[in-house]
């Protein structure tokens, strides 16, 4: 029997037909891509809900591909069936997909453990799969997904299922950029973490975990209790204290800005921050149409960098996963029926802010029952 034989031809989701119904999923049937040899098929028991699911409905980050457009790219399941030339994962095997879904495997970028940002890869929904005969690809609001294997990780077995989905694309997110900058061993390094949020609360955790000074900066002091509990070790609230960068001037390895909007963002204070031949990177992504303004000047007297980083490669996923489990680091999450009434109040109250720090859905058998 082949493995097109024994996969589903059609799976279920919960997605919408136009950005105005953003929140408003129905649950829909749709006929699955085909199957690669480099493959793995998933059957789905939990997604983690990111702010950039939103952004894709409301067609912020640009135009839905499709009338039944699914989200969801923090995705864990197991494994039902695999292409021949896998080699990575077995069935039966719980695993967690992210953001991307696939890669050409055979490009500089891919050869060099920087995969996701393969000029020919694919993002696990509302994106064109070309080895997939342009397949618009649907995310894991749904029954059951399909991600080259290169994109598919093993969970370590003490990670809850509920904990590991976050990690699937805020947990990498984060961790990638904080590793390149400072290394696996961040011990005698000071980093910032801009925004106590779904990035910013895992953010402080991994660089805890890395061993750095963990600098949390929000605008209130209102998140203060929390952040120091999450892993700062000092507290900025830059809307309350008063020249607050000559309290730490040259005392930045790295500067990560996990929110998503740019209003207000004071970049160069942030900037005249950090060591020399430093970096801000910002992984919070706004709407599109938002941009940041800056001067070269600002990055004159630091020799600063500033960038941002995309997703990270598995070689990073599967560090970040043992790292987890070996020093606890958790998402703040609550756990929400998958269904149209869960999709619509998770959807609304993740818009609203409404949520510490992560929803993840969970009740995959009772909604496609």
């Amino acid at each position: 029997m082949t493995i097109e034989a024994t996969v589903p031809e059609t799976f279920q989701g919960f997605g919408i037909d136009k950005p105005a119904n953003w929140n408003h999923p129905k649950l829909v049937q749709y006929k699955r891509k085909k199957i690669n040899p480099t493959d793995v098929v998933v059957k789905n028991i939990a997604c983690g809900l990111c702010g950039s699911d939103i952004l894709t409905l409301k067609a912020d980050w640009g135009t839905l591909h499709r009338d039944d457009a699914v989200v969801g790219h923090e995705i864990i399941g197991h494994v039902i069936a695999v292409g021949d030339k896998v080699t990575q994962v077995k069935v039966g095997d719980r695993v967690g997909i992210g953001a991307a879904s696939t890669s050409c495997r055979s490009c500089n970028r891919c050869k060099h453990d920087n995969e996701q940002y393969c000029k020919s890869g694919a993002g696990t929904y509302n994106s064109i799969d070309k080895f997939s005969d342009d397949y618009i690809t649907q995310g894991g609001y749904s029954s059951h997904s399909i991600a080259n294997e290169q994109f598919v990780f093993p969970i370590p077995e003490s990670l809850d299922t509920v904990h590991a989905a976050p990690l699937m694309c805020a947990g990498l997110t984060v961790y990638s950029p904080l590793v390149r900058s400072l290394g696996t061993d961040a011990t005698g390094k000071t980093v910032g973490i801009i925004g106590i949020g779904g990035l910013g609360h895992l953010a402080l955790q991994f660089a805890n975990a890395l061993g750095a000074k963990v600098v949390a900066f929000s605008r209130s002091s209102s998140k203060k209790e929390q952040a120091i509990k999450l892993g700062a070790h000092e507290f900025v609230a830059t809307g309350e204290e008063k020249d607050w960068n000559k309290k730490y001037d040259d005392a930045f390895d790295l500067i990560l800005n996990c929110a998503s909007g740019v209003d207000g963002l004071a970049l160069e204070d942030y900037l005249s921050v950090l060591k020399v031949d430093r970096k801000f990177i910002s992984v919070g992504l706004p709407p599109a149409t938002k941009k940041f303004e800056v001067s070269p000047f600002t990055f004159l007297h630091q020799g600063a960098s500033f960038g941002s980083s995309l997703l990270g490669s598995k070689t990073e996923a599967l560090q970040m996963l043992e790292l987890a489990a070996e020093k606890g680091v958790k998402p703040w999450v609550e756990e929400v029926q998958l269904g149209e009434e869960g999709c619509h109040e998770a959807l609304t109250r993740c818009d609203k802010g409404d949520i510490r720090y992560r929803f993840v859905f969970t009740g995959f058998d009772k909604a496609f029952a």
